[in-house]
């Protein structure tokens, strides 16, 4: 590569402003999301690795659901930032009608789940009875947050990708510093309020739920302009467009949806390795996700400006932001890995756990560090500039032939068989996001991920 190739790739003045200008408000929100989680399991980490265990099995469940609703939004989000692009507003609103449609099914499934077999659910997760009751007890009152969870996510996708992510940023941090509040309410029996340890935890995530969906629904439905989307038009026919959804969204449902499993599994492995390997884990990822905030704003950033640029009719200008994306995701990877190196330890100190439990956390965190490099730049290429193009099928292959092939079976041999130390375990759990990221760079080369989308009126783009 000379040296024009190689600046050309490192971007321009107007692409980092459109970038950030999208990643920034997505990163603050999931900052204060994984702020407010983390708060809640030092909450429940002063009760007991039972509670921070039950807890976090609980939400292992519940976060399939928001995988799937992520596949849904992010795959119609797909189509919104093309069509938004091409000024082509009939087709953005019937993406945005069977986006929601999905949505509530999909709703409607795990509430009904949840309800009927909370125990059953618990118990795929981990053995030990004490853990499974109070898994049992938050699932109670999580019931109802299931629809309210996945329109906020969804309307949230929708309007980021048409350039709004400020407006859910308000909505969500208003809504999530409400979760904060109800939390410490319920979880200790403040105000006057019953002491309800795990199931406090849960109600207290309801009614923020609650705040949060009345605050973005009264936007998204009422009050904007732009897209004009009114709840009438949740009734319009979509028949037309349902084909260039199926092939767009589908694959990222699936593909989502069988990595919420796989990651699931992943957790039942954990659960049955011991609550002092799940609570480590739980202490593990809030700090995880806290340093890779910005490389989840800058992958959906990727995904709409990638969008973006192609309804306009740009393919070469989109081929070259898919490489500077790639070199930016490498960056935050490595920065992201050497904060949790020198944040391990004070992190760790925070939580009321046992000596053992301290150690497999610090194992974690080093296994985290490495991980993070690829798991960065992996996020960056797929979950934005490929799915960005329309590149579906190919990212559903990827994703859930290498996790369930590798991650899993490997998962299973280190930490149920061989019983390997808690490093060895994680990268082996994790080892599809390296062979990913090699998969998919060599796609991105290829320019074969550039795909046509067909809107209501016929034109391609």
């Amino acid at each position: 590569m000379n040296r024009d190739n190689f600046k050309k790739y490192l971007g321009t003045k107007d692409f980092y402003i459109r970038v950030f200008a999208i990643a920034l408000p997505i990163a603050l929100q999931s900052l204060i999301s994984i702020g407010v989680n983390m708060m809640d399991t030092v909450m429940l980490g002063t009760l007991g690795e039972t509670a921070l265990s039950a807890s976090a099995l609980a939400n292992q469940f519940i976060t399939i659901y928001q995988i799937c609703c992520m596949g849904i939004g992010m795959g119609a989000s797909v189509l919104v930032s093309r069509f938004w692009g091409m000024k082509d507003m009939v087709s953005l609103k019937k993406s945005v009608t069977i986006m929601l449609r999905l949505c509530v099914g999909f709703g409607l499934i795990f509430a009904i789940a949840t309800a009927l077999f909370p125990g059953h659910i618990m118990r795929i997760y981990t053995p030990e009875e004490d853990v499974i009751y109070q898994g049992t007890r938050y699932f109670y009152y999580s019931v109802p947050a299931y629809i309210l969870l996945g329109l906020s996510l969804d309307c949230t996708l929708v309007l980021r990708s048409v350039g709004k992510a400020k407006i859910p940023l308000v909505c969500s941090i208003l809504g999530f510093t409400s979760n904060l509040f109800f939390n410490w309410v319920f979880i200790f029996g403040k105000l006057g309020a019953p002491c309800m340890e795990v199931a406090g935890a849960a109600l207290g995530t309801l009614l923020s739920r609650i705040l949060e969906f009345g605050l973005i629904g009264t936007y998204f439905f009422i009050l904007d302009k732009d897209l004009g989307y009114r709840l009438r038009d949740i009734f319009i026919k979509c028949r037309d467009l349902m084909g260039e959804y199926l092939k767009i969204s589908i694959p990222v449902l699936i593909s989502d949806s069988l990595m919420a499993f796989g990651n699931s599994a992943v957790a039942v492995i954990m659960g049955h390795i011991g609550a002092a390997f799940v609570s480590a884990n739980s202490i593990t990822t809030v700090t995880q996700m806290l340093t890779t905030v910005l490389t989840q704003g800058i992958a959906q950033a990727g995904c709409i400006v990638t969008g973006h640029t192609l309804g306009k009719g740009d393919r070469d200008r989109a081929l070259n932001e898919g490489f500077t994306f790639a070199i930016f995701g490498a960056a935050l990877g490595l920065v992201a890995g050497l904060i949790i190196i020198a944040v391990r330890e004070p992190v760790i100190g925070m939580y009321n756990i046992e000596e053992s439990t301290r150690d497999i956390a610090r194992q974690l965190m080093n296994a985290i560090a490495f991980i993070l490099v690829f798991q960065s730049t992996n996020s960056v290429v797929t979950k934005g500039v490929l799915r960005g193009g329309g590149d579906t099928k190919f990212l559903m292959l990827a994703d859930v032939l290498f996790l369930w092939v590798a991650s899993v079976p490997l998962g299973i041999l280190a930490g149920l068989v061989l019983k390997l130390p808690a490093f060895y375990i994680y990268i082996c759990m994790k080892i599809d996001q390296i062979i990913k990221c090699i998969w998919c760079f060599g796609r991105l080369r290829s320019g074969k991920w550039i795909r046509g989308i067909k809107g209501a009126s016929g034109s391609i783009k």
